[in-house]
């Protein structure tokens, strides 16, 4: 695996055996089987069935092909929680789902990035646009983190108290449970990409 910059952990080393140990406690108690019963069966220990189970050993092929064979499943059934999909969302240029708003937020106009992706972070890359007709608003309030990076045009960003003069290749990271949002449009049309991250619930 490649490092990049960001502090994200990676992937647990154990994802593959805590999969494959999974499916044996899942398969070994659809069976009515105890630990003892299936190892019995497998010629193991109940002990390295106990460890299997919760992923804290690297077992040998032999040993799962072992188990396999005493749950009367092919090898391959014990990896098939591990087999999980990758989710990619992929939008082309100009076809984001468009949000215009209106009221007090007439033409902001919000282009939806991306969507769909599953885990425990929901993230909605939006891509702002603000018309020459745009009105200022410093309303916007919401829980997660927001990242802005300015694309064009300039904005006056108020955050909380504070005002920031946003120009080409700016950037902002902040905490959107505070006030927020464009106090003085300074030169439009103008875009940004924002990206909002929270928890899924």
């Amino acid at each position: 695996m490649l490092n990049t910059a960001s502090n994200a952990p990676s992937e647990n080393p154990r994802t593959l055996e805590r999969a494959i140990g999974h499916q044996i406690r899942v398969m070994r108690r659809e069976r009515d089987l105890s630990v003892a019963d299936l190892g019995a069966a497998a010629g193991i220990s109940p002990g390295m069935i106990s460890k299997m189970e919760n992923g804290q050993i690297s077992p040998s092929l032999a040993s799962i092909n072992a188990v396999a064979s005493a749950l009367n499943v092919p090898i391959t059934a014990l990896f098939s929680a591990f087999e999980e999909s990758r989710d990619c969302s992929y939008v082309k240029n100009g076809q984001g789902v468009v949000i215009e708003r209106r009221g007090t937020k007439v033409g902001h106009i919000y282009e939806l990035l991306g969507a769909g992706l599953r885990g425990e972070i929901v993230l909605e890359p939006y891509l702002i646009t603000l018309e020459e007709d745009a009105e200022p608003y410093t309303g916007f309030r919401h829980s997660g983190v927001e990242f802005i990076y300015m694309l064009s045009g300039e904005v006056s960003y108020r955050h909380a108290d504070q005002d920031y003069h946003l120009r080409p290749g700016d950037a902002m990271l902040f905490d959107p449970q505070a006030l927020h949002g464009p106090a003085k449009l300074i030169k439009t049309p103008m875009t940004y990409l924002s990206i909002i991250a929270y928890p899924r619930v």
